[in-house]
């Protein structure tokens, strides 16, 4: 049986029942990443030896009271604090930096059972498709070693695609969970917002919350993320003891569903191997006895609600910002064209916004945020791109504001294909990222599942529906 591929609920099985003890699980997790890794480079910060220590204490401890990841090989962003290790978030300035503590998900996933062996790689400040970075170099895809991963969870789903890790622990803002999911042909979630406490993700020690960011896992299939959000999901003891109550999914079955497909949306440059990929995702649904509605959309305006996202994104970003990048994205914003509408326009006039003009946008947040609740009161979910094409070739020619790419024959700013991510984590909704086939050229194709706030187990629940109509994790072709 090859272990590598195994979800982490079946090696949590395999392990409980003796059938493979944890340090031989781990062992094998760690030969695979010194015999495979040089052909990615995903996993750039390895902790081999503290792995091999737990798992042998797991071995030790007995398995009556093992936990639901029992000695199951995990690997983590980069940008979360693992105790020794360096926390740079490709910066080249945290070369040295070195943890003092293990971030709490990382704490709550290891007393579950989950066995670290190290940390994943990412984009300079977790801002970009692409994972390279001066002091780690880049991630490939390990479906096409000519494509990105994606990012800024980028390293992480290489991990999962590759077999080095069967779950893994990302971030998102702006598709950094859900676009490399996609790109790498695996499972993702990027839940509602502030659900998963974050605490040991970010450069500085910090109790506030970012407005729009959040943490997620990654997977081999739903229900390990299913797993993982029972396990996270539970505050910060350091900020509130209440719990969170996320209702049961209504659905039951396919034949119970009703699902909305937004596939593409005019003025947005959406790929046709990702808009056929999704239709025809939607028409098995509806053969299995879904209900599926393709012209259904929340009461908004799209091109308003992907800018308002942009403005309340730029915001959120300003606090990672040094003083000398804030002054020149205001000098930039000076200088910008009236007619400029194109993402990054639309970001950089965000620049410098008193905090009135915040409340202002935020209070339009919330008045579309009651439009998708609305909207949820009809369809259990929206399927639509996690991105509007499939893996984007390595792209390392300046900052992502200056990039422009081809989909489709049409010219775009890179940062354009920032709507499908926005127009749904902009206003804190969760969304699911389930594999649903190859395009014409072999690169995977995710869909992402959209749900209202505080309906996680909702799309997790969808990508299991998915997942088993036959749209299950495939290993990329060379890496058995």
């Amino acid at each position: 049986m090859d272990l590598a591929y195994l979800p982490a609920w079946k090696l949590a099985e395999m392990t409980r029942t003796g059938e493979i003890g944890c340090a031989e699980l781990i062992d094998a997790a760690i030969a695979r990443v010194e015999r495979l890794d040089s052909r990615i480079n995903a996993v750039v910060v390895r902790d081999f030896e503290r792995a091999r220590k737990r798992a042998r204490q797991l071995d030790h401890g007995g398995r009556a009271k093992a936990g639901p990841l029992f000695g199951v090989p995990m690997t983590v962003k980069e940008s979360f604090d693992l105790k020794g290790h360096p926390t740079t978030w490709g910066f080249e300035w945290r070369r040295d930096h070195r943890a003092e503590a293990d971030a709490l998900p990382i704490e709550r996933l290891e007393a579950a059972g989950a066995v670290v062996l190290g940390k994943t790689n990412v984009p300079v400040g977790l801002a970009d498709w692409q994972s390279y970075n001066p002091i780690y170099d880049t991630t490939h895809n390990p479906w096409n070693d000519k494509h990105t991963p994606g990012g800024s969870s980028g390293g992480s789903a290489a991990s999962i695609a590759a077999g080095f890790a069967a779950l893994e622990l990302g971030s998102d803002i702006g598709g950094s969970v859900r676009v490399p999911a996609h790109f790498c042909g695996v499972f993702g979630h990027k839940p509602t917002w502030n659900l998963l406490p974050a605490r040991g993700h970010a450069l500085q020690a910090v109790a506030s919350v970012t407005d729009i960011s959040v943490i997620g896992p990654l997977a081999r299939s739903a229900r390990d993320l299913s797993t993982a959000l029972d396990l996270l999901a539970i505050p910060d003891p350091l900020d509130t003891m209440m719990t969170y109550n996320l209702p049961a999914p209504r659905p039951r079955s396919l034949r119970d569903l009703r699902v909305a497909l937004w596939a593409e949306e005019p003025g947005q440059a959406t790929s046709a191997d990702v808009t056929v990929a999704l239709h025809r995702l939607a028409d098995a649904l509806e053969r299995e006895g879904a209900k599926v509605s393709r012209t259904a959309r929340p009461e908004l305006d799209p091109i308003e609600a992907f800018h308002l996202y942009l403005t309340l994104l730029d915001a959120a970003w300003s606090g990672r910002m040094p003083p000398e990048e804030i002054e020149r994205r205001l000098a930039a914003k000076a200088r910008l064209p009236a007619d400029a509408m194109n993402a990054d326009a639309i970001m950089l006039r965000a620049a410098g916004m008193t905090h009135r003009e915040w409340l202002g946008h935020n209070e339009r947040r919330h008045q579309y945020r009651r439009a998708w609740s609305a909207f949820f009161r009809d369809w259990d979910v929206l399927l639509c791109p996690a991105l509007g094409t499939p893996a984007l070739p390595h792209r390392q020619d300046g900052p992502t504001w200056e990039r422009t790419l081809e989909v489709d024959g049409r010219t775009i700013a890179y940062n354009d294909l920032l709507f499908w991510p926005g127009i749904t984590c902009g206003f804190h909704l969760p969304a699911s990222v389930a594999p649903v086939g190859l395009s014409p050229h072999g690169l995977p194709i995710g869909v992402q599942i959209v749900g209202p706030i505080y309906g996680d187990r909702t799309t997790i629940a969808v990508a299991a529906m998915i997942e088993q109509a036959g749209h299950h994790f495939v290993a990329p072709p060379g890496w058995g």
